[in-house]
């Protein structure tokens, strides 16, 4: 059985947003974001509806699981 365009685009969006989320570096979570943003620019030509609410994909873009600041990429550190 062959999936949709529609369907393959949605999932794979959610797989690299999912992915970006566990990356280690910051190199390795812009391109797995980028990838989220060719996935969903795909969504918009076929007039799907994207899988992700806006602030999501902004939040995405610019905060770290790890606490990096997006435009450094060094780590913050905790008070002692």
């Amino acid at each position: 059985m062959v999936e949709s365009d529609i369907r393959f685009y949605r999932r794979r969006a959610y797989e690299e947003m999912a992915a970006a989320n566990r990356a280690v570096t910051m190199a390795a979570r812009e391109r797995r974001l980028r990838l989220v943003d060719i996935y969903v620019e795909h969504l918009r030509v076929l007039n799907a509806p994207s899988p992700f609410e806006e602030d999501e994909l902004t939040l995405a873009a610019g905060a770290s699981v790890f606490g990096w600041s997006a435009a450094s990429g060094k780590t913050k550190r905790a008070a002692p």
